[in-house]
């Protein structure tokens, strides 16, 4: 199972709206509305890094109001 944590910036008056919408995409786990430099940071899972990558491109960052994405994969140490 592939694991990543999105951090997304949103254009003002938007991220209520956006973290609705993230939620109903699927191999989202979570996403939630955050203080700080981020806007909103999802949870994502999938069975592999690429179906996790299409997520994001295909599903993320075409949400109305989402300008910018940052993709940290989590890692088994």
């Amino acid at each position: 199972m592939a694991r990543a944590y999105v951090l997304i910036r949103a254009e003002a008056g938007k991220v209520g709206t956006a973290v609705d919408a993230i939620r109903k995409l699927p191999n989202v786990k979570a996403a939630d509305a955050v203080t700080g430099p981020y806007d909103v940071i999802a949870v994502l899972e999938a069975e592999d890094f690429d179906t996790l990558g299409k997520s994001v491109v295909d599903g993320i960052q075409k949400i109305e109001g989402v300008y910018r994405t940052l993709t940290c994969l989590g890692v088994d140490l």
